[in-house]
């Protein structure tokens, strides 16, 4: 279990914490983003993710967790059924926060958090970096071979004006 946080809440308790970050994961599986504070967008993140994995396990048990934070069931439907199908192929990583100007009203630092809808290219991924080590691999063995090739010449001199120095 992960150690509790020091210091002040967010809010004035851990229950209005609870509750500020349960609605703010509402509204971020509503409306696919939302504007807030940097450290609350921080804060969501991992309990939105957690949310994700969840759904996408869709289980019974799963679907209960949620709901114990989620309250709105038509909510939880769309987290189930389109938001845990678009990450279905995405191991993680589910939000991106993005800093924006400060807020103008108290200069806080605010940001975005959203949820990543591009699809991952996992596949082409791995094989841009697998042909890269095969040419980073036959490199090294082309540029020793061609060394091999103009050193070997130079040595062979080198052997045969040896024996004809002796036979002088």
């Amino acid at each position: 279990m992960p150690t509790p946080k020091k210091g002040p809440r967010l809010a004035s308790s851990p229950a209005h914490e609870r509750l500020m970050l349960a609605n703010m994961a509402t509204s971020l599986f509503q409306n696919g983003r939302i504007t807030t504070t940097l450290p609350k967008a921080k804060r969501l993140r991992p309990l939105a993710e957690r949310l994700i994995t969840f759904a996408k396990r869709g289980d019974l048990h799963s679907r209960r967790r949620v709901m114990r934070v989620i309250r709105n069931k038509s909510v939880v439907h769309v987290l189930f059924t389109q938001i845990a199908e678009q990450m279905e192929q995405r191991e993680g990583g589910y939000t991106r926060i993005v800093k924006i100007a400060p807020r103008v009203g108290d200069a806080s630092p605010a940001a975005v958090i959203e949820l990543v809808t591009e699809p991952v290219a996992k596949k082409a991924v791995v094989k841009e970096a697998e042909a890269a080590t095969k040419v980073a691999d036959e490199a090294p063995a082309a540029e020793a071979a061609a060394t091999e090739a103009t050193e070997a010449p130079a040595e062979e001199t080198a052997a045969a004006e040896a024996p004809a120095e002796n036979a002088e």
